[in-house]
């Protein structure tokens, strides 16, 4: 058995606050490591920066290696875990940026970095569009890291999986208008390639748009390992006093037993995590049992690669 322990981590990052970011990042692995021994730990697409940044983009972009990979490749070797994250990459021309996922390992080393593919809206007019589908060598087996919108194209699942990546790190700003569409994908993208999918989503708002959480962990059938809801229902002693109309109302003898109107409950994202011990050799047996991938007819599928 290959056995490995995945956390996925659902955060709510402080927009535009770097060092604020990587010290809660900090305190989710120190958190998360002290609690179980655990082989990888995975976080949300641009989770050092926040996701709504514009030109201020270029303010906080980094190189990599650079001051971050470095901070979180020590946590790595810390801590002998595996760490993969989002962040701001810049090239040596400092004005060509990347949406990327890095990966540092338990050696402090840095593993690699990953240039988002699918830029979606907004995101075209900050970054440039990565151009490969790379494959990570790990201790435990091949992972391949993806971000945001990259999930809802089947083909870069496919592609990884079939340059050996058993494991699919789904690193996410997923809104949370559109949080069924990223359960679903994870599902399907898992079940088709009948391999492991770990999806990070972050929570909370930045300028315009909220986020779902919703991360979770799936196996290679499309069965869910671990979630994480994105929200969590405020107690009523937390959400504070009663209003004035309120109290006055109950304090009122003759409308004790007035039937009250059921309220929505109070809610506020929900920062956290999942962890799931999984096995990489179900993998192997899923696939020689349903043949999905070996039955594959690619001289059919040419259409797929012609640009539309």
């Amino acid at each position: 058995m290959r056995e490995i322990t995945v956390a996925t981590v659902q955060m709510n990052p402080r927009l535009g606050e770097i060092e604020d970011n990587l010290i809660k990042i900090s305190n989710f692995i120190s958190k998360i490591a002290s609690q179980q021994k655990v082989d990888i730990i995975l976080f949300p697409e641009l989770i050092t920066s926040g996701y709504e940044l514009g030109v201020k983009f270029t303010q906080v972009a980094q190189h990599v290696p650079g001051p971050t990979t470095n901070l979180l490749a020590q946590r790595a070797q810390e801590l002998g875990v595996y760490i993969g994250f989002g962040m701001v990459a810049k090239e040596r021309v400092e004005s060509i940026l990347y949406d990327a996922a890095v990966l540092v390992g338990p050696d402090g080393e840095l593993l690699g970095e990953y240039h988002k593919s699918h830029l979606k809206g907004e995101e075209r007019m900050a970054f440039r569009e990565g151009y490969k589908l790379p494959v990570f060598e790990t201790e435990f087996g091949v992972l391949g890291l993806m971000l945001g919108w990259d999930l809802a194209f089947p083909e870069v699942a496919r592609s990884m999986v079939l340059d050996g990546a058993e494991l699919l790190c789904v690193l996410a700003s997923w809104e949370k208008d559109e949080i069924d569409e990223w359960k679903t994908l994870l599902r399907a993208r898992a079940y088709e390639n009948a391999c492991f999918v770990a999806g990070a989503n972050r929570v909370g708002e930045d300028v315009t748009l909220t986020f779902g959480g919703e991360s979770m962990i799936v196996g290679p059938r499309g069965k869910v390992r671990a979630s994480l809801p994105g929200e969590e229902v405020v107690e009523e002693k937390e959400s504070g006093e009663k209003g004035k109309d309120e109290a006055k109302e109950e304090g009122k003898d003759a409308k004790k037993d007035r039937p009250k109107p059921k309220s929505k409950p109070k809610t506020r994202p929900l920062e956290g995590y999942c962890v799931a011990r999984i096995d990489l050799d179900e993998i192997r047996q899923h696939r020689e049992k349903r043949q999905t991938l070996q039955t594959r007819q690619p001289p059919l599928y040419r259409a797929i690669v012609r640009k539309y």
